[in-house]
């Protein structure tokens, strides 16, 4: 179990420092109200983890240690879900409502197709 929690923890340490220079690097060329960074990370990351999944099942090692290294740990580090709720929230909170449902919308969508994507890429 404790090999486990540090095969987790050094993958969410590896996610959350590629989820920050995504958003180093999207905030060099993107200034809009709208949150490019997260929808990124967030869309990015379902993808990855479709994939993960589609690659791991392939080579049965659906209980391996990568498993939780790359999912639980990686994709878990990189993905912004809660950052996600709150820019909604504030969105909501600024009368940018529309922006706001778009940005769920679309995030939604996206999301399960990239992660639909990334399962069809595996096999």
């Amino acid at each position: 179990m404790l090999k486990t929690i540090l095969y987790i923890a050094i993958g969410g340490a590896i996610g959350s420092v590629l989820r920050y220079l995504t958003a180093v690097f999207v905030s060099k060329f993107w200034s809009n109200q709208f949150p490019l960074a997260t929808f990124i990370a967030n869309v990015f990351g379902c993808f990855l983890i479709g994939l993960f999944i589609g690659i791991l099942a392939k080579n049965n090692l659906t209980d391996s240690q990568l498993k939780w290294f790359l999912i639980t740990g990686f994709c878990g580090g990189y993905t912004t879900f809660s950052t996600f709720s709150v820019e909604n929230f504030n969105l909501l909170q600024n009368n940018n409502s529309l922006l706001a449902f778009g940005y769920m919308a679309l995030s939604i969508l996206l999301g399960l197709f990239a992660v639909w994507f990334g399962l069809l890429l595996s096999k």
